[in-house]
C-alpha cells in the first residue's frame, strides 16, 4: 500500500538458509492446453520477468472477445513448496475495493439519499474543511484530506502489530490530524482517508455494516460467491489461497530507498538466499473500504466488467461516472484519469491494488473491445527492483493485446 508522493511501504528483509530451488519454482509457469495467438509469446517473457523480480507466484486472467481467452498461473503458493497457485484461489485486492465503495456511494446518490455535490459534513461530523469537501470530491480524490496510510504512525503500528483489528475511526483520526493538502479541489491527491470516509457514510445511510451493504448491493447481483469484505477481527484468507509476501519495513530503511533493495541484497534474493517475510496474515482492517476484500481471478473479472460494461448503476449514473474521469496528473502522468473511484490505462477502465502484507493486483475492462485484465502476484508493491510486479505485468500484456499504441501511464498506488 502506498500513498500518493509514491512511497513504498515495504517489511524487514531476513535471511534464511539457503533454498537452490526457489527461482526456479518462482519462475516456472504452468503452461495452459492451447494458448491464443497474443499470449504465445508473452509466458517465457512473464516468467523470466518474475524470475528477476523474485515474485513467488502470479495469476494473470485476459478475457478478450476478439483475440481470445487466456489464464496463466506461475510460481508456488508457498515459497520452498511445490504447490502451485491456481486461477481460483482467493487472494486480497487491495485497492480494487476503492471502485466498490465507489459504486455503492453512486447507488445511493440515484436513490436520492445523499448528492455528489452535498459537504461531507452534512453525514459526518469533525471532518478537516468538511462543510466546504463535497461526496464528488471525497470520490474523486480531490478533497485534499491528508491520506492516513502516509502518516509514520500508522505505518510503525502496521510493522508492530500486523494482526491488529482497526476501527474506521482510528485511521480517520490519523487523516485528519494532519493538514490538508490543498483545499478541497485544488489538486488531486490519491488518499485513502477519503475512501475511509466513503464507507461510514455508507454505514450511516443504509443501516448495514459495509461487508453486509457490498454483499447485497454488489456480489449478489453479480453472482459473486467467493468475494467480501472481513470482518474487522479476521485476519486470515479462505483456502484455497497462496501465501503472500514483502521485503523490507514500512517504516524502516526502504522508505528512503523508494522499495528498490541494494544491488547485492536483490543478487542474494534471485539466488533464493534471502527470502521475504510471510504477511498473509496482516489485517486487512487497516484498509477497510479503501482496500479489504478477498476475491478471486474469475470472480473479479465477472465485477470489473459489470461495473464498466454495465448493471450495476443504472445509464444515466454510468455515463456521469464515465464523465467524472479527468486529468490527475498531467505533469507526470500525461493521459492518465481518475474519476469517480476508478482510473484509466489508455481505453481501459478499471484500478490497481496493492496490500502491505503482500499481493499487488490490477483490474481493466475496455468496454469498446470487450477486453478484461485480472493480474494479481503474491510479493507487495515493490519488487526487489522497485517496480509493482502486477504493474509491469499489464504493461507486458499490453503490447499483445493493443498492438502499436503506446504502454498507457498508470499511477501505482494502492
Amino acid at each position: 500500500m502506498r500513498d500518493e508522493s509514491g512511497v513504498s511501504f515495504a517489511k524487514p528483509v531476513i535471511a534464511f538458509a539457503a533454498m537452490s530451488a526457489l527461482i526456479g519454482s518462482v519462475a516456472a509457469g504452468h503452461p495452459a492446453a492451447a494458448d491464443p495467438v497474443f499470449a504465445m509469446g508473452l509466458r517465457p517473457k512473464l516468467e523470466a520477468m518474475y524470475k528477476d523480480m523474485a515474485v513467488p507466484g502470479a495469476v494473470v486472467l485476459v478475457q478478450s472477445r476478439e483475440q481470445g481467452n487466456w489464464s496463466a498461473t506461475f510460481g508456488t503458493r508457498r515459497i520452498g513448496a511445490n504447490e502451485p497457485i491456481t486461477v481460483d484461489d482467493h487472494y486480497r485486492i487491495g485497492s480494487n475495493t476503492k471502485t466498490m465503495t465507489g459504486t455503492v456511494v453512486l447507488q445511493l446518490v440515484q436513490e436520492g439519499r445523499l448528492g455528489l455535490d452535498d459537504p461531507v459534513s452534512k453525514y459526518h461530523t469533525g471532518v478537516p474543511n468538511g462543510s466546504q469537501i463535497t461526496i464528488g470530491q471525497l470520490l474523486s480524490m480531490r478533497s485534499g484530506l491528508f491520506s492516513y496510510t502516509a502518516t509514520p504512525e500508522w505505518a510503525r503500528a502496521v510493522d508492530e502489530t500486523p494482526q491488529r483489528a482497526w476501527a474506521p475511526e482510528e485511521l480517520l483520526a490519523m487523516g485528519f490530524a494532519r493538514k490538508p493538502n490543498f483545499a478541497p479541489g485544488e489538486g488531486f491527491n490519491y488518499s485513502n482517508t477519503n475512501t475511509v470516509l466513503l464507507g461510514l457514510i455508507i454505514e450511516s445511510l443504509t443501516g448495514d455494516p459495509l461487508d453486509v451493504a457490498f454483499d447485497k448491493r454488489l456480489f449478489k447481483p453479480l453472482g459473486l460467491t467467493r468475494s467480501f469484505l472481513p470482518k474487522r477481527d479476521l485476519s486470515t484468507i479462505p483456502q484455497p489461497h497462496p501465501q503472500a509476501y514483502h521485503f523490507g519495513t514500512f517504516a524502516g530503511t526502504q522508505i528512503a530507498q523508494g522499495g528498490k533493495l541494494p544491488p547485492d541484497e536483490q543478487a542474494a534474493a534471485r539466488a533464493g538466499t534471502l527470502l521475504p517475510n510471510d504477511g498473509t496474515d496482516t489485517n486487512p482492517s487497516m484498509a477497510w473500504a479503501a482496500g479489504g476484500v478477498i476475491s478471486t481471478a474469475p470472480e473479479l473479472a465477472r465485477y470489473v466488467r459489470g461495473m464498466v460494461g454495465g448493471g450495476l448503476l443504472g445509464k444515466e449514473m454510468q455515463q456521469r461516472r464515465f464523465a467524472s474521469l479527468q486529468a490527475a496528473e498531467p505533469k507526470l502522468l500525461p493521459g492518465y484519469q481518475y474519476g469517480y473511484n476508478w482510473d484509466t490505462f489508455g481505453p481501459m477502465i478499471g484500478h490497481e491494488g496493492d496490500m502491505p502484507g503482500g499481493f499487488t493486483s490490477v483490474m481493466y475492462h475496455d468496454p469498446n473491445r470487450d477486453i478484461t485484465i485480472i493480474v494479481w502476484t503474491t510479493l507487495a508493491d515493490h519488487a526487489i527492483n522497485g517496480l509493482d510486479p502486477a504493474d509491469a505485468t499489464l504493461k507486458a500484456i499490453f503490447p499483445m493485446l493493443y498492438p502499436g499504441q503506446p504502454v498507457p501511464n498508470v499511477l501505482n498506488v494502492p
